[in-house]
């Protein structure tokens, strides 16, 4: 392995240690890496995004609109280093933020898409579209409520001394803390 590719890994665990101890630095990673992939993204869409990642009010709760500048004006700035400028198109139908001269979304996530649609079966798609609303909704929960319990299940699995209410509660706060 090259010493360049090295000490980039090496910059990683340290960004990565930085991303998780502070709030503006995750921020500020999440937005880059968002827009690194996916152009055409207001404001709110690119906060909500972020917020998934880092939790509600990540912006803070009176002060928002100043973090996000800010926040931005920092990500136009990597931009530019990396080459690449950081626009706003205010025109319908693709308002937002975009890379100058890139495509809508990344080769990479390109890439991915292509991937997932072939895995796509169409029978399941027409079987899914046949169920009344109820059904879907009912699905929907089963699937969320199977997702908590197998959280709580690597919960406990760690955290033995746990009880069952306990770590359930705990992979609740840990789904809507993201």
């Amino acid at each position: 392995m090259s010493q360049n590719l090295s000490y980039t890994k090496a910059q990683g665990i340290i960004l990565q240690d930085a991303i998780q101890r502070d709030l503006t630095t995750g921020r500020r990673s999440a937005l880059l890496q968002i827009l690194w992939h996916e152009r055409y993204l207001t404001r709110t869409q690119l906060m909500k995004r972020v917020e998934l990642r880092l939790g509600k009010d990540c912006f803070g709760v009176s002060a928002w609109e100043d973090t996000f500048y800010r926040d931005m004006q920092v990500i136009k700035k990597a931009f530019k280093a990396a080459g690449f400028t950081l626009s706003y198109n205010r025109n319908k139908p693709q308002t937002g933020y975009y890379l100058e001269g890139q495509p809508a979304i990344s080769s990479e996530l390109q890439k991915i898409l292509r991937s997932s649609v072939k895995e796509v079966d169409a029978r399941q798609i027409e079987i899914y579209h046949r169920l009344t609303l109820a059904d879907r909704f009912r699905q929907g929960c089963s699937i969320s409520d199977t997702a908590r319990k197998v959280v709580a299940f690597r919960i406990r699995h760690d955290n033995p001394n746990l009880s069952l209410t306990e770590a359930n509660l705990m992979a609740l706060e840990r789904a809507y803390r993201l």
